[in-house]
């Protein structure tokens, strides 16, 4: 369930809890459609798992970080671990010895988690190197680049440290916001520019001044209050070259030229899952899991299914000819690029997909919310 977050600038807390309680007391008086049931699939291409790991009690809100020949992840409890992509091997962890608010971010050597406590806490290697305590929640997994840990709170804030000393270089922020979103958003480099969602826009921002560089508005939400008026950019933002896709929650599907900072096309969409991007499609399911690819150089709708409505999918990914969705029942549904036609199922432990799956080279990676980490390739 999707979670806002109420900005009151003397009240956050207080008024997060309101806003979680109000939204929580919504969800229970509405049933949820029961999942569509799965048809019987010959598979048409193969694949299989090649290696599974625990990772503990996951993290609400997992990211993974794919660098080189590792994955890199955080379990709920504080843990940081990086495995061997083509083994599953630990070969390293670290503890930070506190709960996480946002999954890991990492450059390769330098790796960044948020506490609940609002610490931001980087690691070098096997050993903490600093901490500092942030003024707001983060959800969003920071992002390590050029020397520099960037990060976005959900009190639509931007931060940037000194990677090695925690000195903090700059700070853009919005106020006057009714309500956030408290669920990663839309946080990305692009060359030498910092992308990053801040409600419905995304800004371009100079990574070593945050000076602004360009603002593009990319849903323009209408409503009677504040919850039906909140489009913030949800992650993962989907990026091919010079194009990022994202989504801004509950209403468009958006495109842009970011070296050119034009937007290339909009077409609206309900839903608060990210999207993915290849050389010919831009793909994504709305609110009700109807899965849906336009055609990347303009907007048009190449093919819709509904073969998966109500089955919790997550993000999808982009796989060569072929499209990824995890779902609440543990199960990954490779589909057809250009058709949408279903390919393959693999299954995982049985419990629901809650990260966005990630891949390096061949081995793609999902995540379940019972702790498991598994690794799939095709044959």
């Amino acid at each position: 369930m999707t979670i806002l977050n109420a900005c009151g600038p003397s009240a956050v807390r207080r008024c997060l809890v309101v806003a979680v309680a109000l939204l929580m007391a919504a969800c229970s008086s509405v049933e949820r459609p029961k999942p569509t049931p799965l048809e019987p699939l010959t598979p048409r291409i193969a694949g299989k798992q090649v290696w599974r790991q625990s990772l503990g009690r996951p993290l609400a809100g997992q990211t993974v970080a794919v660098l080189g020949d590792r994955f890199m992840l955080a379990g709920d409890d504080g843990k940081i671990v990086s495995m061997d992509i083509g083994t599953g091997t630990v070969r390293g962890q670290v503890t930070v010895g506190a709960p996480l608010s946002a999954g890991v971010g990492s450059d390769g050597r330098h790796a960044a988690v948020v506490t609940r406590n609002n610490e931001l806490v980087v690691i070098d290697g096997d050993r903490e190197i600093w901490r500092t305590r942030l003024n707001s929640r983060v959800v969003t997994a920071p992002l390590v680049a050029g020397e520099r840990v960037f990060i976005q709170a959900v009190d639509r804030s931007v931060q940037a440290f000194d990677v090695f000393d925690g000195r903090r270089l700059w700070t853009v922020g919005r106020s006057g916001d009714a309500l956030s979103l408290a669920q990663p958003g839309v946080l990305l480099a692009y060359r030498n520019t910092l992308l990053v969602g801040m409600g419905a826009r995304l800004l371009a921002l100079d990574p070593l001044t945050g000076a602004l560089r360009a603002d593009s508005t990319l849903a323009s939400p209408r409503g009677t209050n504040e919850v039906e008026r909140l489009a913030d950019l949800v992650g993962p933002a989907a990026r091919s070259g010079d194009v990022v896709c994202a989504r801004s929650f509950q209403v468009a599907v958006t495109c842009l030229n970011v070296e050119r900072h034009a937007v290339l096309w909009s077409r609206p969409q309900g839903g608060f899952e990210g999207l993915a991007i290849d050389a010919e499609f831009v793909s994504g399911a709305d609110a009700t899991d109807r899965v849906s690819a336009w055609r990347r150089a303009s907007g048009d709708v190449a093919w819709t299914s509904d073969k998966l409505r109500y089955r919790g999918l997550t993000a999808p990914l982009s796989v060569g000819s072929t499209l990824v969705f995890g779902d609440s029942e543990g199960w990954l549904h490779v589909l057809s690029q250009d058709r949408g036609e279903p390919l393959l199922r693999l299954p995982t432990d049985g419990s629901a997909i809650i990260a966005p799956l990630v891949r390096s080279g061949l081995t793609m990676l999902a995540v379940t919310r019972s702790g498991n980490v598994f690794a799939f390739r095709p044959e």
